[in-house]
């Protein structure tokens, strides 16, 4: 009895992998098939960057070619956000899949014949505008997964939304949307993740220090959570060669700065999570003869977990009051000042699940998992809806050093064009296999 159960367990098993087994055969073909016009897409986007909340040319052209599929599509999510819904031919979960659209204020410094030479007033100063993180190949990959799978519709399991999103990189406090500097959180405060309402999502980041071909994850805590901050000492003017009549702000700041770097050293559990206190900016005075009343400081924290989290804001606060306190000054801190992003955080259970997929797509010796990073990522308040997994395209040439690649963010920035087909699979398979799993 036993094995007449078994057998019919596997008979009925089998129409679900042979039939995800001839749809990746269908995706395999397609994405290879589309490759120019992804690359295409993207050439494009690069020599056309648009900065946070300005993604105005790129929407149009992700709507126009989203509309031309047969995609029912919404503008303006977001201010310049474009959404997608792909209603499939039978039921089953609706899958999310997001790319982000912003570029940044870097002025491009390589010889591309399609880079950027865009400029733009930033801040009130002149800037170039680049993809120096590699956006322009999010938006033209999904765009990829979008046509084939638009070219599938009368198979899906289910449901896809297509999220592309602006300002994944912040704006400035001028020009924020709702008093919401992520594109990420104003799209899930407009609703994005609701109407059909979302079970999963999933998104990649190509890495320029990455090899090529390859895929990397991780459960869990993947990418930290951040807080910037600001700090105001309050001291007491005085002339540079008479210190002794004032409360020197830049005496006490300096302090300040080597005493926060304690609480990573002495307070935190490093072997279990990292985290980093840094300081970016000091700001005061005018003149080398006066001792200024006022210096601000600016500041991030990244911490991999809500209690670190807490611990580190509470040590920040009382060491910054403290050191000021013990000179003399006072001193305030607003953390967060503008910016909160939570942990990008990887269901475990849905990471174990669909591993097998990135190892089917990429080949088992091209995926990996890789180590928690530091750098942040507003894809984290999607996961804080519903189960995701953000995982990493490698963008590194073949044969070059990881440790020779231009950094994100930087005019040099380059990514290797021959892996964006294996990103258009991984994200057709995500979402074919997952729907497989929930029939």
């Amino acid at each position: 009895m036993k094995n007449i159960v078994l057998f019919a367990s596997l008979l009925f098993t089998i129409p679900a992998i042979a039939q995800t087994t001839a749809s990746k055969a269908i995706v395999d073909k397609k994405a290879n098939a589309i490759e120019s016009k992804v690359i295409a897409w993207r050439r494009d986007f690069h020599q056309n960057p648009e900065l946070g909340n300005h993604e105005v040319r790129s929407a149009d052209i992700i709507a126009k070619h989203l509309t031309a599929l047969g995609i029912e599509v919404k503008t303006g999510v977001a201010k310049t956000g474009v959404v997608g819904i792909l209603k499939g031919g039978k039921p089953g979960p609706v899958v999310a899949l997001r790319a982000d659209m912003d570029a940044l204020p870097v002025t491009e410094r390589g010889d591309l014949p399609f880079r950027s030479k865009v400029k733009t007033m930033y801040n009130g100063n002149e800037a170039g505008v680049m993809h120096a993180c590699g956006h322009d190949s999010h938006m033209a990959i999904l765009m990829g997964v979008a046509e084939i799978l638009s070219g599938m519709k009368s198979e899906l399991r289910g449901t896809v939304k297509f999220i592309f999103q602006p300002a994944e990189e912040g704006v400035l406090p001028s020009e924020l949307v709702d008093g919401k500097k992520s594109g990420a959180e104003q799209m899930v405060a407009e609703g994005v993740m609701e109407n059909p309402k979302v079970d999963v999502i999933f998104g990649l980041h190509i890495q320029s220090y990455q090899p090529s071909g390859t895929i990397s994850y991780r459960p869990g805590g993947d990418m930290a959570a951040v807080n910037d901050m600001q700090i105001v000492i309050k001291g007491k003017q005085s002339h540079g060669a008479y210190p002794w009549s004032g409360v020197d702000a830049v005496v006490t700041s300096a302090q300040i700065v080597n005493n926060l770097q304690t609480i990573v050293s002495r307070n935190l559990h490093i072997t279990a999570n990292p985290a980093v206190v840094t300081i970016g900016a000091i700001n005061g005075g005018n003149r080398s003869n006066i001792i200024p009343e006022n210096v601000t400081m600016l500041g991030t924290v990244r911490t991999f977990t809500p209690e670190d989290e807490k611990m580190i804001i509470d040590r920040i606060k009382t060491i910054v009051t403290k050191t000021a306190e013990s000179n003399g000054a006072t001193a305030e801190v607003k953390i967060p000042y503008s910016a909160h992003y939570p942990v990008t955080y990887n269901d475990p259970a849905l990471v174990a699940k669909m591993v097998p997929t990135f190892e089917a797509t990429a080949g088992k010796a091209n995926v990996f998992v890789r180590q928690a990073e530091t750098g942040a990522e507003d894809f984290s308040f999607y996961e804080e809806k519903v189960p995701g997994i953000f995982f990493h395209l490698g963008g590194l040439p073949k044969g070059t050093e990881p440790t020779k690649a231009p950094a994100h963010h930087t005019p040099d920035f380059f990514i290797d064009e021959a892996g964006f087909t294996l990103g258009v699979k991984a994200l057709c398979n995500l979402t074919l296999d997952y729907m497989a799993m929930k029939k």
